[in-house]
């Protein structure tokens, strides 16, 4: 079985845990929930599976029944706090702690990168903008961004950049791309990347007095429609999205850096009962 730290979803991990526990012993749901002292045969299977979830109260006891002991205690307390978590506020608050224990204890969560390269605005401009001037100082490529930002605040980019493996120096100040993607568990790369969504969000709101209609195209449209429509919808989102990649990917001269939102929320709840015609 894998260390805890290595896990951010404390229902596979009590899986993964009594899977274990039941390979090399007669191990029961029965026995596991009555050594945890709860009443209930069936209430870890029905956590392990994903039909409830682990209290504050319940987590204390299902890490002593484990047998875990110091860090690994305070590592599954705040898993079991980031997965039961209902605003992304605490979910980061949560996942912040469990990077801070994994790498205290010499594991790499690579959550840790994608939560650095989608906190901020700043490090998808910066890699996009030092490869196009080469030699340039971390002012020079501050002065080049819409955004308020300093020259501290590009040179510390530019080392997060280079040392997660986004960018690579061939040169004095000179940058190139790598291949490489941000990765991430399932659990936390989402909350990164809707933190990146809101910033970009802001920005782009805030893109409508900062910039002229021929610098900026911001359109929409408010339409009603169903399930099956909306998923027609996105699927066309999804293809025009790659278009427009490839075309941009055409572009020799790169001399400006844009980012494209494509949004698609609801604005009323669903209406039941209307029967579709």
């Amino acid at each position: 079985m894998k260390p805890i730290v290595e896990y951010q979803d404390y229902h596979a991990f009590l899986g993964d845990y009594y899977e274990e526990r039941k390979r090399t012993s007669a191990f029961s749901w029965r026995e596991f929930s009555k050594i945890a002292g709860f009443v209930s045969p069936s209430y870890l299977k029905d956590v392990c599976s994903g039909k409830t979830n682990l209290s504050k109260v319940a987590m204390g006891r299902v890490a002593k029944a484990i047998g875990l002991v110091g860090h690994e205690v305070a590592y599954f307390e705040a898993m079991v706090q980031f997965g039961n978590a209902k605003t992304d506020e605490l979910k980061k608050k949560f996942l912040e702690q469990m990077c801070s224990i994994a790498f205290d204890h010499k594991v790499r969560v690579v959550d840790k990168d994608a939560f650095e390269y989608y906190d901020s605005w700043k490090n998808p401009v910066v890699r996009e903008l030092a490869p196009l001037m080469p030699g340039a100082m971390p002012g020079e490529i501050a002065k080049m961004c819409t955004q308020e930002v300093s020259a501290l605040e590009v040179r510390k980019s530019l080392a997060f950049l280079e040392r997660a493996g986004f960018l690579k120096q061939i040169g004095e100040n000179i940058y190139v791309q790598t291949e490489k993607s941000v990765e991430g568990s399932k659990e936390g790369l989402p909350l990164a990347i809707r933190s990146m969504h809101r910033e970009m969000g802001n920005l782009a709101v805030d893109s409508l007095d900062r910039f002229t209609a021929n610098e900026r195209n911001v359109t929409g449209v408010t339409m009603g429609i169903d399930r099956k429509t909306y998923e027609r919808i996105v699927h066309e989102l999804d293809e025009c999205r790659k278009k427009i990649t490839a075309i941009a990917e055409e572009c020799n001269v790169i001399r400006q850096v844009y980012r494209l939102n494509l949004q698609l929320f609801p604005l009323s709840k669903e209406v039941e009962g209307k029967e579709e015609t």
